[in-house]
Parts: structure tokens; sequence; C-alpha cells
């Protein structure tokens, strides 16, 4: 019988386990802030929402759990678990442990559009901002692809990681570069102080419509994604040995790499670019769980969920009295492990 690294749990119980740290975590994201609000005020605030009797709650608290903390923490997961599935996704399909939204340009890509959609009206009230976002990771991640198989001599199968890493930086600064310019040239000081704060990734405006939007993709993403796991693990072997299974390699390719750019601009349109996600998760999980993506999936969404809500969480208190953006707390972890893993990566390939 096939063991897990779980220390020989089933998957069951592991994905069990791993649910209950979600939750955990979320209690956490909503005891912990400037405001500290106990347990039993969080759990009578809960029935009470849920209509059932509960004693009174001091309104305050009230409008701090269920308007802003609670929103941000589900906002939060939904966001962490779309960017570590869509780096799951890439680097699979891209066979790159580099791979990332952040890394590869999407975020960026998607950032543009959906700045083009708020301040330029881009669409003229058609396109919304995720419409807009989903538009600009499509261009970004085609960019980046023809960028990259350019760079390598434009033979099937000769990208390689250093290319792929190098038009991903070129993309991503391309798109940075077509931002500031919107930004610059028709956003006026208030707009543009706003979108520059929410570039580096803000959960700070999360409202419950935003849940309502995130959650629903986040589930039909992961459930895409899920059922693709045969072909995620053909495709880590290469298009070639894909296709001698049966896999139909282009319309998997279309589908994942689709869901993945929806995931990253959908929730880049809520909560900004943030980066490093979906690196750092799917490579812990690959430690922890293994390559086989039945469970890598699961388990990748679920520490994605955790990772963010606890850089959320850090993001609050680590600097009295001021919040700072999500992104600078998931860089701060992200930057140093992907110089472990380029560094692992290129010992890999040399040796």
């Amino acid at each position: 019988m096939t063991r897990t690294r779980f220390g020989g749990f089933t998957p069951a119980v592991s994905i069990i386990g791993g649910a209950a740290i979600l939750i955990a975590a979320v209690g956490s994201a909503l005891v912990i802030g400037e405001t500290s609000i106990p347990f039993s005020t969080i759990w009578n605030v809960l029935k009470l929402e849920a209509g059932y009797p509960a004693p009174e709650v001091n309104p305050i608290d009230h409008g701090i759990l269920w308007s802003y903390r609670l929103p941000r923490a589900i906002l939060a997961m939904a966001c962490g678990t779309s960017l570590a599935l869509s780096g799951i996704i890439l680097q699979a399909l891209l066979r790159n442990p580099l791979a990332d939204p952040y890394i590869l340009g999407l975020s960026a890509g998607a950032s543009t559009g959906a700045v083009a959609v708020a301040i330029l009206g881009l669409g003229a009230g058609a396109l919304t901002l995720s419409g807009g976002a989903f538009i600009g990771a499509l261009l970004a991640f085609g960019f980046v692809a023809w960028l990259a198989r350019l760079a390598s001599g434009n033979s099937p199968g000769a990208t390689s990681s250093l290319a792929l890493l190098l038009a991903g930086v070129a993309g991503a600064q391309l798109f940075h570069a077509l931002t500031a310019l919107i930004i610059a040239k028709s956003a006026d000081a208030n707009q543009a102080r706003g979108i520059m704060f929410w570039m580096m990734g803000n959960l700070s405006g999360s409202r419950w419509p935003d849940v309502y939007l995130a959650v629903p993709i986040a589930m039909v993403g992961a459930g895409v994604i899920f059922a693709h796991f045969r072909a995620l693990d053909a495709m880590t072997f290469g298009r070639e040995a894909a296709q001698s299974m049966g896999i139909r390699t282009g319309l998997v390719m279309t589908i994942l790499i689709g869901t993945a750019a929806l995931l990253t601009a959908v929730m880049v349109s809520l909560s900004g670019a943030i980066g490093f996600v979906g690196l750092v998760v799917p490579h812990a999980m690959r430690f922890l769980v293994g390559v086989r993506h039945f469970l890598l999936i699961p388990a990748t969404a679920l520490a994605g969920g955790v990772f963010l809500i606890l850089a959320d969480i850090v993001a609050r208190i680590l600097i009295p009295g001021q919040t700072l953006p999500i992104g600078v707390v998931t860089a701060l972890v992200g930057a140093p492990a992907f110089a472990i893993i380029l560094v692992r990566s290129s010992r890999a390939h040399s040796g």
C-alpha cells in the first residue's frame, strides 16, 4: 500500500487535518487585530447572523467581525487557494519549478487589464474589472510564452527554464510599465495612491460581494484542476509522454492555462498582485505529500488558503497602528524561497 509523507497517514486523515488547520487559521484571523475579540463573541455573532438566538453583542464588535474580518479572512483563503493552484498548473505544464503567476507576469498582465478597465473605461462598461484582468493575464502569458520560445530557438520543447524565467521578468516589467503609464496619464492623485497600494496586494477593502465572486471561482477552478489530475501527472514527463498515454495535450493545456489565467485574474482584480504564493506553497506541499496530483492538489488548495490568511494576520499586526500590503509579507517569504529553488534547480541541471 502506498504511504504518504504525512507520517503514514491516509489521504483522508491528512485532508481532514488540513481542513482543521484552515478553520483554526480563520478563527485566528477573527480574533487577532488592533481590537482583540474573544471566541465567545465570535460564536455569538455567527449564531446571530445564522438566525439562532444568542446573547447581544457590542455593535462595534459585531461590525468588525461580520463586515470586516470574516470577509477578509474568506477572501484571503480564496486568493491563496487560487494562486497556489495556478502555480501547480504552470509548474506541471511548463515543467519548470520556478513557474508562478507572479514570476511569469500573469499577475502583472491582470493588473494592467483591471487598471485599463477602471481608469480608461476599456470595454465601455461592458467589461468588468475581472474580465479586463482575465484578458490582461492571457495577453501576458501569450507574450511570455512567445518570447521564451523565441529565445530558445523556436523549436518545440527547447524552451529552457532560464529563458522562461527571463521572459517572465521581461513580460512583468512591460506590463508594470503599461500600468504605470495608464496611471500617470489618466488617474488623479487619489486614484493613483489607491491603485499603487492595491497593486502591492491589499485585502483592506474586502467585502461580502468580493467573497461571493471569489469563493465560487476558486471552487470551480479547483474542481477543473482536480478533474485533470491524471493529465497533470502525465504532463510532468513531457508532452510526448502524455500523448503516448492518450492525453489530448493541446486541449488539456488550453483548459488548464485558461483556468490559471481566470483564477489569477479574478483574485488580482479583488486583492491586487500578491506574489510568490504559487511558488512557495506547491513546493512545500510536494515535500510533504509527494508529487502525485491526486493528493497534491487538495493539499495545496488548503495550504494556500492557510498561508495567505496567516500572511494577512502578519500584515495587520507587524507594525502597530498600520496595515502593510500583504504582498510585502508574501515577498519576504517568497523571495528567499525563490532563491533556494533557483539554486537547487541550477545545480540539478548542471549535475
